[in-house]
């Protein structure tokens, strides 16, 4: 069974910084692209950053110089590092993972980012 969990949201100052959390299990990080997609209220659901297998990546112009990606193959955990924080970064971060094998996606239950002003 694929469970994704993700953990570290918030409520932050504009200017400050959260480190999101996702902790895999019931797939390998071979095989799969990750990544990070985000909801704000009344919007759909937009990409973040995803991450390949060999370690490309892939951000949103809204957050390339403030976010990173990254993982750990022993924890099977990918993270996101948020900094300069603004507040139309509010929204419910969600981790995804696609298996490229057949295309499903597997999605975390989502973490709430608050950022105020």
């Amino acid at each position: 069974q694929v469970q994704l969990v993700e953990s570290g949201g918030g409520l932050v100052q504009a200017g400050g910084s959260l480190r999101l959390s996702c902790v895999v299990s019931g797939i390998t990080f071979s095989g799969n692209i990750l990544g990070w997609y985000r909801q704000a209220p009344g919007k759909q659901r937009e990409l973040v950053v995803n991450i390949s297998e060999a370690g490309s990546t892939n951000y949103a112009d809204s957050v390339k110089g403030r976010f990173t990606i990254s993982r750990t193959y022993a924890k099977k955990t990918v993270y996101l590092q948020m900094n300069s924080l603004k507040p139309e970064d509010t929204a419910v971060y969600y981790c995804q993972a696609k298996r490229l094998r057949d295309l499903r996606d597997f999605w975390g239950q989502g973490t709430q980012v608050t950022v105020s002003s």
